[in-house]
């Protein structure tokens, strides 16, 4: 299977249930550089994995409808694709490191720290 990404830009999986937060994590990330696709649920996240072998870095919340939530999607990527970083969000959990993947990155939202992370300034026209 070909590449889709640009080598030059990264490839993020974003996997987040509230549109509006995920489309605004997905504005900072693309300003970052990154190419960002978007899943709404861990569905459609595995579908995207499946599809994209040059996903570099999964970005997931922990919440989310559907028979599996984040932490589960994060350990499933950690067995079958161990070169995928991991960042893991929540805005109503803190998991234990314990409980994270080896090398996994928890943030806790809001995830407003992603432009301090990337140090990128919001877009005063929004």
């Amino acid at each position: 299977m070909r590449s889709h990404a640009n080598p030059l830009r990264p490839v993020v999986l974003l996997v987040e249930d509230e549109p509006l937060v995920r489309m605004d994590a997905a504005d900072v990330l693309e300003h970052a550089g990154f190419e960002v696709i978007e899943a709404s649920d861990a569905r459609a996240a595995k579908e995207a994995l499946d599809r994209r072998p040059d996903i570099h870095v999964l970005f997931t919340d922990v919440q989310m409808p559907g028979p599996m939530n984040g932490l589960d999607l994060a350990w499933l990527v950690h067995n079958h694709r161990p070169d995928i970083c991991l960042v893991i969000t929540s805005g109503h959990l803190r998991p234990d490191q314990d409980n994270l993947p080896e090398r996994a990155v928890f943030i806790a939202k809001p995830t407003s720290i992603i432009r301090t992370l990337l140090k990128k300034p919001a877009d005063p026209s929004r």
